[in-house]
């Protein structure tokens, strides 16, 4: 059995890809030192990096081409969980994407302890996400991501924290896109559904200005 000594809330943040996930909660924990946000893709790739055990077994599935299991990855957060100390709130981006993965994460959670005290859903429309993703850029050195309006480097092109020139990543395409969306309203829309019966389910306006994103989003579970 797992040691977890964390005490702590967790905080899911739900919605399509390019609703804003990453960056509001990365965004909240800026402002409060006792928000954590965890990025289920940025645990995978540490633990890959680190060579833990859940690290090794999710390469192998890598390599192969072949997904990462769901219980490999709540692995993962469970070894995250487990090397906190003291309260904290976790923004959980990333994970659960189906209803599956939720089950798992009660599990996670009910071991360590942890109380699950919201799923916050940014509501955007398919359009606006669709004009989201076409203008946004990444940095392939350091990995910081932009947006040509919304987040905007300080010069065109150009990464701000390493002078790398920002690319658009291969699954930002339009088509691959309007597949993502389609995958997303398969999978997450029971996942909402889920949360929404068990009364965590908070739905905020993800459509607005970032700032205004950010207050709504912390006053949903405060």
């Amino acid at each position: 059995m797992l040691n977890y000594l964390a005490v702590m809330k967790i905080v899911i943040f739900l919605g399509a890809p390019g609703s804003g996930k990453g960056t509001i909660a990365g965004r909240l924990a800026e402002a409060d030192a006792a928000l954590r946000h965890v990025s289920s893709g940025d645990l995978l790739r540490d633990a890959v990096k680190r060579q833990t055990a859940a690290g090794v077994e999710a390469a192998g599935y890598m390599k192969r081409g072949e997904l990462v299991p769901d219980a490999v990855i709540g692995q993962m957060i469970g070894d995250y969980l487990s090397g906190m100390a003291g309260e904290c709130t976790v923004l959980l981006d990333g994970f659960p994407r189906t209803v599956a993965q939720a089950e798992i994460l009660d599990a996670v959670a009910g071991r360590c302890g942890a109380e699950l005290t919201a799923a916050i859903l940014l509501d955007v429309a398919d359009g606006i996400i669709v004009e989201r993703i076409a203008g946004r850029r990444v940095c392939p050195k350091c990995g910081a991501g932009y947006h040509v309006k919304n987040i905007p480097p300080r010069v065109a092109g150009i990464c701000d924290e390493c002078g790398a020139g920002l690319v658009i990543r291969k699954d930002d395409n339009p088509e691959t896109v309007k597949n993502r969306l389609a995958v997303y309203k398969a999978q997450t829309v029971p996942v909402i559904e889920f949360y929404g019966t068990r009364g965590l389910l908070r739905r905020v306006d993800g459509a607005g200005l970032i700032d205004d994103i950010v207050r709504m989003a912390r006053r949903a579970w405060a």
